[in-house]
This record gives structure tokens, C-alpha cells and sequence, in this order.
């Protein structure tokens, strides 16, 4: 199997479908490590050891997408943003943003990870703590935040750090997405009727990039 998935992946990095590649890349190095680690046979971990090596080296830093969000643009929900990197195998999320304020935002993101297709069973959160009266009810709405996602199988781990800043997403298949303005790039709606209010691909944005980055290692907080 992950003989297959390797091939696939060279024929779509011929093709330039350089995104699909790497996913494909990643996903068959995954299988042949697992198939090192079955195996007795020391020759046959060797030949393992020499195509994982081969195709890591394939796949080393070869993807970086930059997309711009312009002032004002729609069609940005998470689900478009994040859809092609959150495949199957998807169970880790790390979420580092010194700056969540709109703790909705954060809610409707890990409502797109419960929905799937991705199987999330873990969820880390490094943020900062709201100043003054704010904190008790982000304490409050980040707890329940948790409890909610409990019901569906789902951990949500919080740290705070008063020294972050950076602002990423990370999932244990190691696509990392650096959002300039973190999750909180939707403008407020002009009403609790307005378009977009709900439907976030029809919310004005602010401007921002975004970065997508194929890691080789996941990151641990």
C-alpha cells in the first residue's frame, strides 16, 4: 500500500499537482514506517530505511502556498480555507493564537473539525489571557467550549502564555497554516440579521495572508 501511494505521488508531482503530491507523499511514508517497524527482517528494513529516506527527500520543503485575503473579500469560511489539508488521517490539532477574542470564531472552527471528513480526537489551545474583566467569561466560554466538545469524542487541552505571538494551525498530518490575523480575520456582521452572520463564506473579511506550509514535524506545546 504504501509502495502504491508513493508511485501515485511521483506521478502527480510530474503532473505538477504539487499539493496532492506531497499529501500522498506523506501518507506513504507513514505506511512504509509502519512497515518498517512490522517487519523482523533486517534487510527488509533496510530497503524500508532507503525509500523512506529517498521519497522524504522528495518531498522535503517542495510546498509553500501564499494566499491574500483583500479588505472587504467573501468566500473565506474556514471550510474553504482549511478543507484540502484537514484528510482522514487528521486526529491532532494545534491552534497558537495570542490573540482569540472572538471566541465564536473559535467555536465555528471546531465545529468544521467535528463535522470532518478528518477523525480529530485532540484539540491543543495556546492563548492569552483576556485582560481585566474579560477573563472570567473567556474562562467561562472556553469551558464550555469543552465540555461541548467532550459529547463528541473530542479533547480540547487549553494553555496560556503571556509571551506568544505567533499565530499558526497545525494538524498531525503536517500542514501548518500561519494566518496573519489568526482566526479573527472576519469583520463583526452589521446585525444579528445580516447576511454572513451565519454562512462565514458570505462575511466581509479583514486584509490579511495566509501561509500554507507542508512540515515534516508536528509541533508539540
Amino acid at each position: 500500500a504504501g509502495a502504491e501511494t508513493l508511485k501515485r505521488a511521483v506521478q502527480l508531482d510530474e503532473a505538477s499537482r504539487f499539493q496532492e503530491s506531497l499529501v500522498c507523499y506523506q501518507e506513504g511514508i507513514d505506511l512504509l514506517l509502519q512497515a518498517m517497524k512490522a517487519t523482523t527482517d533486517e534487510a527488509k528494513k533496510h530497503r524500508y530505511q532507503q525509500k523512506i529516506s529517498e521519497f522524504t527527500f522528495l518531498s522535503d520543503s517542495k510546498y509553500h502556498k501564499q494566499i491574500r485575503i483583500e479588505e472587504n473579500a467573501t468566500g473565506f469560511g474556514y471550510e474553504k480555507l482549511f478543507h484540502e489539508y484537514l484528510t482522514e488521517n487528521v486526529s491532532e490539532v494545534w491552534v497558537e493564537d495570542p490573540y482569540i477574542r472572538q471566541l465564536y470564531n473559535f467555536l465555528r472552527f471546531c465545529e468544521m473539525l467535528v463535522k470532518g471528513p478528518c477523525k480529530v480526537k485532540t484539540i491543543h489551545l495556546l492563548t492569552s489571557y483576556d485582560e481585566g474583566s474579560g477573563r472570567s467569561q473567556q474562562m467561562s466560554a472556553l469551558e464550555e467550549i469543552k465540555q461541548s466538545l467532550r459529547n463528541y469524542g473530542v479533547t480540547l487541552n487549553i494553555d496560556f502564555s503571556s509571551s506568544i505571538h505567533d499565530r499558526e494551525i497545525r494538524f498531525n498530518n503536517g500542514w501548518m497554516i500561519k494566518i496573519g490575523r489568526g482566526l479573527d480575520y472576519f469583520k463583526k456582521p452589521k446585525g444579528l440579521f445580516s447576511i454572513g452572520y451565519c454562512d462565514f463564506d458570505l462575511r466581509p473579511c479583514r486584509e490579511t495572508t495566509v501561509d500554507v506550509i507542508l512540515t515534516k514535524h508536528t509541533k508539540k506545546m
